[in-house]
């Protein structure tokens, strides 16, 4: 068996721009790239054709985006702006390193992340500096990293396999039903948090689930 952690939203909180297309337009222009005067309208259209559930790296719709308004961007550029504008403040969540120490102690088996984050580099950049690190985790699997998005059921297979756990073996840990609840589709178990009233599950109370056993028979 494996657990699984969501990381934005579950974990920590993250500081995110209040108009992405505009932090991205001023990282580009920092860079010598010439933004078209309809760039907000650009950066909203789809510009990759992808299967249902896949991921698309933001620096990959930046760049087809901007190729859609004949620009041309040197190699790397949008990338190195996509990072740039993501770069996250960054502050864990009450009760999340107890949270994972329990899963480690008491689980059954290795502890990961599994997240939904399309920006390259975000999520190393987050553990750098939340209270938590990447060495609490056995292994860190994200939508960017494998191509697929939550709930698509193959991040959670690639989860699993990173683990060395049966998909159906595998317990998510999230706080959004209608991307982590997904892992209930490969025959996981789905701990959706919400404020730990009326019996529900909560960051603060999970420590507690992980020591009682249940979710391991």
């Amino acid at each position: 068996m494996g657990v699984t952690f969501d990381l934005f939203g579950t974990l920590v909180t993250v500081s995110r721009p209040d108009d992405p297309a505009e932090a991205v337009a001023a990282e580009l222009t920092e860079r010598g790239v010439d933004v078209p005067s309809d760039w907000s309208d650009a950066y909203a259209e789809m510009h990759i054709d992808a299967p249902d559930g896949a991921e698309i790296p933001l620096p990959a719709h930046v760049a087809r985006a901007l190729d859609s308004r004949g620009v041309d961007c040197p190699a790397n550029a949008a990338r190195r702006a996509v990072v740039a504008a993501f770069d996250p403040e960054v502050e864990s969540r009450d009760g999340a390193r107890a949270a994972i120490e329990a899963a480690r102690e008491h689980g059954p088996g290795p502890v990961g992340i599994c997240s939904n984050c399309s920006v390259p580099e975000l999520v190393g950049r987050t553990l750098v500096r939340a209270d938590v690190s990447r060495d609490d985790f056995d292994a860190v699997v994200t939508s960017v990293g494998c191509g697929w998005r939550k709930p698509a059921p193959e991040i959670f297979e690639v989860a699993a396999d990173r683990l060395g756990a049966a998909p159906s073996d595998l317990v998510h840990v999230g706080d959004d039903p209608a991307t982590d609840a997904g892992v209930e589709a490969v025959g996981g178990t789905a701990l959706v948090l919400g404020d730990g009233e009326s019996g529900g599950e909560s960051l603060e109370t999970l420590p507690r689930r992980f020591k009682g056993g249940g979710l391991w028979e």
